[in-house]
């Protein structure tokens, strides 16, 4: 019996500036209620999570903040661009991420957007902000890391 092959995951938008903020803690893959002309703006590559961040509210769970650009041939059907869209998970993982957010302080972000099997999938993280000093070590690491790589070569 032939296995299906696993859908490549293709990107849409990353988030970056996350990376440099925030200590990744934990990950986790969630789709997310789209409108049409939302779908077809992302299919163009048209999104931005910078200062966007995972909320809670009634037991669900909304990415706020995300801009998602009005679809070019959208006419009066657009979409607001930066409305709060609903993620889709399961009780259970909303109940533990709400208690990590409640409880610890975290903070849950959008780690990029990704098609995956024709439907759109949003990576989010639990992070932990990083002070500024600890933004400077990484930022020293990376730059001996590249040190190294660079003599390596020579």
């Amino acid at each position: 019996m032939a296995t299906k092959p696993e859908p490549a995951e293709k990107l849409i938008a990353s988030n970056r500036k996350a990376f440099h903020d925030y200590f990744v803690l934990q990950k986790a893959e969630a789709g997310i209620a789209l409108t049409g002309t939302e779908v077809k703006s992302l299919r163009e590559g048209r999104a931005n999570l910078k200062d966007s961040y995972v909320n809670f509210e009634h037991g669900e769970a909304y990415l706020v903040g995300a801009h998602i650009s009005p679809y070019s041939h959208g006419n009066r059907q657009n979409h607001d661009p930066e409305r709060k869209r609903k993620l889709l998970l399961h009780r259970r993982e909303i109940d533990r991420l709400q208690g990590q957010v409640v409880e610890k302080g975290l903070t849950i972000v959008p780690l990029r957007l990704y098609f995956k099997g024709g439907k759109v999938k949003a990576e989010i993280a639990v992070v932990r902000g990083k002070k500024l000093y600890d933004k400077r070590e990484s930022e020293k690491r990376r730059e001996l890391d590249r040190e190294a790589e660079a003599a390596m070569k020579r």
